[in-house]
């Protein structure tokens, strides 16, 4: 059986932000969840049916987590592989083994994009300072070092400008499988949501512009200043990858355009819902927390139709300390994640901003 009919119950791998807000789109559908996560107090067991808190290599639990559920999910690409594999043995995940294996490796990542026909900027693995030296000569500077596992934020990266910074790359890498990216002159960053059902079915949201600041997303604003030909390009892309990947759920794949050539390139997929989509539970009738949800459990598709102009920017660290301001504009929508601890750079909530259209 593919569909899996309100009343059951959703199991998700992991419990921050992510993992609360499908939660709460899953309550809206009629559905329970039971989330797992390591870190005792997480965001999502505020709004969760039923939580186990236990390592991801704690079979027991896993087990029994498995047993409990209809069909499981990840909120985050970094559930270790021997843990998906046992849920997957006891239950379905959605999605599957295999989407996430691609996603936690950049260079599995580049290599199936490459095979999919989809375009991403060259890159040459290393390893140890002999390779990182043969890689240089293939790809030269500027480029960017990067870990081939477990980087995001910024994290495990390092731009190479000049010969000093070639000196600190094994540092950053800490000496650890990595790969050296060309690096891509673009005028704008986009990403582009996508959900396909476990039935095939596929439906793109409208590309998003993407603004970072010191590697971490700042704002997201819908309709991105592109041409249709580059937002039609980008959906087919998405498309195709999600296709490939026989991906089950919403995914965000993340690009860079450049305005003169209209060229697109490719440089990161994420298999779980994305910061980049936040926009969407304000800005469509269908968020991406629901879409997700329909997809995993075989529900028709929704509407990924935006209302209007809509603008996202995520509240880091304090920033969640005065909301004030955004609870006193008549435009705005907050949305907090009940983290008790306002760390430097830690995403603690976003605004989504919606200009409707007239009519």
């Amino acid at each position: 059986m593919t569909r899996i009919n309100p009343g059951g119950t959703i199991g998700i791998l992991g419990g921050g932000q992510l993992g609360r807000m499908l939660a709460l789109a899953a309550a809206k559908l009629g559905y329970r969840c039971h989330v797992f996560c390591p870190e005792e107090n997480s965001p999502a067991f505020q709004v969760a049916d039923k939580t186990t808190v236990a390592a991801y290599d704690n079979e027991d639990a896993l087990l029994a987590f498995a047993k409990s559920v209809d069909v499981a999910t990840y909120e985050f690409e970094n559930v270790p592989s021997n843990t998906a594999a046992l849920v997957a043995a006891n239950t379905l995940l959605r999605p599957g083994a295999f989407a996430l294996s691609v996603a936690q490796d950049r260079l599995t990542e580049k290599d199936f994009l490459n095979k999919a026909g989809v375009q991403t900027a060259p890159y040459q693995a290393f390893h140890t300072a002999e390779e990182l030296e043969a890689a240089f000569k293939k790809i030269g500077r500027p480029s960017v070092a990067k870990t081939r596992r477990f980087g995001y934020d910024g994290k495990g990266q390092k731009l190479v400008k000049t010969p000093k910074d070639i000196e600190e790359v094994l540092d950053v890498t800490k000496n650890t499988p990595a790969i050296l990216e060309g690096f891509v002159q673009f005028d704008r960053e986009i990403s582009v949501i996508v959900a396909r059902s476990a039935s095939g079915d596929v439906a793109a949201y409208p590309v998003g512009e993407n603004v970072h600041t010191n590697h971490i997303l700042d704002t997201t604003v819908v309709p991105a200043t592109v041409s249709d030909r580059v937002e039609a390009k980008a959906k087919v892309m998405a498309t195709k990858i999600a296709n490939g990947l026989e991906y089950v759920g919403v995914m965000g794949v993340e690009m860079f355009v450049n305005d003169a050539s209209n060229e697109i390139i490719v440089n990161e997929i994420a298999p779980r819902v994305h910061n980049s989509g936040h926009w969407t539970m304000d800005g469509t009738g269908c968020c991406q927390f629901e879409q997700h949800i329909r997809a995993i459990c075989d529900l028709p598709l929704g509407s990924t139709t935006a209302f209007g102009k809509v603008k996202m920017k995520n509240l880091l660290g304090e920033d969640i300390l005065d909301l004030d301001p955004y609870f006193q504009d008549a435009t705005a929508s907050v949305h907090h994640y009940g983290k008790t601890e306002p760390r430097v750079g830690r995403k603690m909530g976003h605004v989504n901003w919606l200009e409707r259209e007239e009519g």
